[in-house]
């Protein structure tokens, strides 16, 4: 078996997203390839779609039932234990992707020897094949045979795990595995997987459809949610510890840590709705600083974080609630003015 895609599914049988995302998987053009299908525990139909598939394509499609809801990392875990393909892909129930990614992906890999090879993917509205916002997922510079300087370069921007196939021992003979019951568990294990790869190639190319819409995990922001992202960004430290090159790459982890488990996390928690928990925000705080004491030194922070964000995280790291209330009256004021200029 060539290439194995799993594709975890959850309550996406409305307006015909699952069909879509399942669609262009049945249709690709590379030959001898499975799609295994994780239905996990859906309450709408999902799983009654996922069957009627594999009703009509037994050579190529295996629909799978998980009596426990275990998010998406738990989904894509029991599509790994049955995976029996050389290539592993992944895909969201709600994107999709042109009829020929899989088979430039792979084509990429046998004339290069790459054991990982990705793609540029592209922010869309609508269930169509035209072209929207398009996201470059690499850079030219990372291609080849990895070394410290573009394993450097890739814990930075690592790009979107669903536009990359990858060798099976990757995941396989590590013990790689994503964290259950989370969100974002794809950000927890990027890097234990790139950093066992030998050669990473990329085709520059829009392949990948990624669906824009209002109750994706990017635009859904809850206390849960913000608690989820710093789980998976201590999953990046304890993969680093567990494979031993934590300190090798630590201001590399450090910054992708902070951005993930802090800058981001604490500014989306501030927008959202509801009520905003003064232990939570100090929790975090104190968290990020016992975790990598110097973020706020480290050279991608001073470089890459917008001056507002910085002033206002050292102000956090001084006090909780001085923040809080700034950032509260911050908020209050910039609405006033969007007001005014629309009255």
């Amino acid at each position: 078996m060539k290439l194995s895609i799993i594709v975890p599914v959850y309550n996406m049988a409305a307006d015909g997203k699952l069909e879509y995302c399942l669609e262009s998987l049945v249709h690709q053009t590379i030959i001898d390839y499975e799609i295994i299908a994780v239905d996990d525990a859906s309450t709408d139909n999902s799983l009654e779609i996922l069957k009627e598939y594999e009703k009509r394509y037994p050579d190529r499609f295996i629909a799978v039932h998980s009596e426990v809801n275990k998010r998406q990392g738990g989904a894509k875990n029991i599509g790994l234990s049955m995976a029996r393909g050389e290539w592993i892909g992944f895909i969201d129930s709600d994107d999709w992707i042109t009829p020929d990614m899989y088979e430039k992906l792979l084509r990429k890999a046998q004339e290069t020897g790459a054991d990982m090879v990705g793609c540029d993917y592209h922010l869309t509205e609508e269930h169509s094949m035209k072209i929207g916002q398009v996201v470059a997922n690499s850079k030219p510079e990372q291609c080849g045979v990895l070394d410290e300087e573009k394993y450097r370069s890739l814990i930075l921007d690592s790009g979107s795990l669903v536009v990359k196939v990858y060798r099976r021992e990757l995941f396989m003979d590590n013990d790689i595995r994503f964290p259950e019951h989370i969100f974002y568990e794809d950000n927890a294990i990027s890097d234990a997987v790139m950093l066992h790869a030998k050669h990473y190639e990329y085709i520059p190319e829009p392949m990948y459809y990624y669906y824009q819409h209002n109750t994706s995990t990017v635009h859904t922001i809850t206390k849960e949610r913000c608690e989820d992202r710093m789980e998976a960004a201590r999953g990046i430290v304890r993969q680093a510890k567990r494979f031993g090159y934590l300190e090798q790459y630590r201001p590399e982890i450090c910054f992708e840590y902070t951005v993930l488990f802090f800058t981001n996390t604490l500014f989306s928690y501030m927008v959202g709705k509801g009520h905003k928990s003064y232990g939570f925000v100090k929790k975090m705080g104190d968290e990020m600083r016992a975790t990598f004491p110097e973020f706020m030194e480290n050279p991608y922070y001073l470089e890459r974080v917008h001056a507002e964000e910085k002033k206002l995280i050292a102000m956090q790291q001084k006090s909780t609630l001085l923040f809080m209330v700034y950032y509260k009256l911050l908020w209050t004021y910039r609405n006033f003015r969007k007001r005014l200029k629309i009255m």
